[in-house]
């Protein structure tokens, strides 16, 4: 199993998407910022260094994690850490996806999102995250 670490950033009541690159693995599919954890590191070191280099951004403190495990056919199985973020530093910038996007939990679930995020999409649009 693979372990992976995404942000959740939250700022007055949207949450940050960003979609993939067009010709990449589920190219133009919505997710949150993230990745893999490398050896020896942990998952909150992960997303610290992931958000760095995807957006530019430094977080200042993650808040709750959810964890979900997601397979997929073509990829194996992955469990993931979803760490909310309301607090973080500097601008948000677009360094590696097609695009980012503020949206509201309920425009979330309008997206043709990852499908390993599901469930956590549902919930935030439900308000039980």
């Amino acid at each position: 199993m693979t372990l992976v670490a995404v942000g959740i950033l939250q700022k007055n009541g949207k949450v940050l998407v960003c979609q993939r690159k067009k010709g990449s693995r589920y190219e133009l599919k919505w997710e949150f910022p993230g990745g893999k954890v490398e050896k020896g590191e942990t998952v909150q070191d992960c997303l610290k260094r992931e958000l760095k280099e995807e957006l530019s951004v430094t977080i200042r403190q993650v808040g709750r994690v959810e964890i979900q495990a997601s397979h997929y056919e073509d990829g194996g199985t992955f469990e993931v850490h979803y760490c909310f973020v309301q607090h973080f530093d500097g601008e948000v910038g677009n360094n590696v996806f097609e695009q980012v996007r503020w949206v509201t939990p309920k425009e979330l679930q309008d997206l043709d999102n990852l499908e390993g995020n599901s469930v956590i999409v549902k919930k935030l649009a439900e308000g039980s995250l």
